[in-house]
């Protein structure tokens, strides 16, 4: 551990944030100006972009001949995107979820992680398992765009008419803006992400951490910076929907175009560790799964619904970090977690979802017999 390191890591911060605004901004003046729903530019343009940095570090670690790293940067980003970014984002404001998330993109996010369960289950991901990963990824594009052809948009804005000295600005010169800030944005966040995880990885390098740890964990947080920033700063301009589709949207990609794509282009196949198959993957099925409930009940996830997820996600980093370094705390931390927090944490979203469920079949019961017609992002 170094100075140049720690520099490194403080300078890749910085860049981020500048990255994020960026991309936040040039993906809302995109949405707005050639009409299509910031949901699906968040699940698709953004998620993509935010994106990058994982395949970047995923191709290079499989040419370095870190299959660990590659899988581990792949997996644990997505347990960070879901626990640790959607829950700082609901702290920050609860946000509001589209019923279409809940009835489509929820659901293939949770699909592709099952399949790449299956698929892994033998060791290792073959070039055939990559491009069913990848044909998966892709059919979601082509859906979002289908299914967003038949959503309403909302009601046109009505412009305030302009002074009398002020230009108007073309349409193809927003969208043109609009462009050049998303590339900046997506420049930024890459060269942040690397800088940021070129010196977190030689700080943990210098400890003594395994590649697997190091992918799952500072490797995996590092490369979702660039989720972090977007999503945060998505939430603090009012762009919710790119909050969440962004990370949605992500998780699709990293699986099936991040690892998908890679696989590809190794003949020998990515091996999958044990370790991985046995805990990091089921536990990301898990928040996948746990996201489906949170989100239905309201179509909202709130304050303590994201504070649930954060201490979640630092239970999950405690562990790993006690099993890395073979800690004699380890014993009873697995036991506690598994025969007392985790069970009284299932019952208590079990109970949740049915009063919501409840609520939500009482106010039905209830409404007149013509409701007044509510927007799609509206709580219930």
């Amino acid at each position: 551990m170094n100075a140049l390191d720690i520099g490194s890591v403080v300078l890749g911060l910085v860049v981020l944030i500048g990255g994020g605004e960026a991309l936040v901004r040039g993906a809302s003046g995109l949405a707005t100006r050639l009409g299509v729903p910031s949901l699906v530019i968040g699940l698709v343009i953004v998620s993509a972009s935010t994106s990058a940095p994982e395949l970047s570090v995923t191709i290079g670690a499989v040419l370095d001949n870190e299959p660990d790293l590659a899988v581990g940067n792949a997996v644990g980003s997505n347990i960070v995107n879901v626990l640790l970014i959607l829950g700082a984002s609901a702290l920050l404001l609860p946000l509001a979820v589209k019923r279409r998330l809940v009835r489509f993109d929820i659901p293939v996010m949770v699909g592709i992680t099952i399949l790449l369960l299956l698929l892994g289950f033998d060791g290792e991901i073959t070039q055939l398992d990559g491009g069913v990963l990848l044909l998966a990824a892709v059919g979601h594009i082509v859906l979002s765009f289908t299914v967003s052809r038949g959503e309403p948009n909302g009601p046109p804005a009505v412009e305030s008419p302009s002074p009398p000295n002020r230009k108007v600005r073309p349409r193809w010169q927003g969208v043109l803006i609009g462009a050049a800030l998303i590339a900046l944005g997506i420049a930024l966040l890459v060269l942040g992400a690397r800088l940021l995880v070129s010196g977190a990885t030689n700080i943990a390098s210098s400890l003594g951490v395994s590649s697997l740890i190091i992918g799952l964990t500072v490797v995996a947080i590092g490369t979702s910076l660039p989720e972090l920033a977007t999503s945060l700063i998505a939430v603090r301009r009012g762009e919710r929907d790119i909050a969440v589709g962004n990370i949605v949207g992500s998780n699709i990609f990293n699986l099936g175009f991040v690892l998908g794509l890679t696989a590809l282009f190794v003949p020998a196949g990515i091996p999958v560790a044990q370790p991985a198959i046995a805990l990091d993957i089921p536990l990301m099925i898990a928040a996948a799964v746990a996201l489906l409930p949170i989100a239905f009940t309201g179509f909202t996830i709130r304050r303590w619904e994201g504070a649930v997820f954060i201490a979640l996600y630092v239970a999950y980093t405690v562990y790993l970090v006690l099993a890395a370094t073979q800690h004699q705390a380890l014993q009873g931390f697995t036991i506690v977690m598994l025969y007392f927090t985790l069970p009284l944490l299932a019952v208590t979203l079990i109970a949740v979802t049915a009063y919501e469920i409840g609520v939500i079949r009482g106010r039905k019961h209830a409404a007149p017999a013509s409701p007044p017609n509510y927007d799609d992002t509206d709580a219930i």
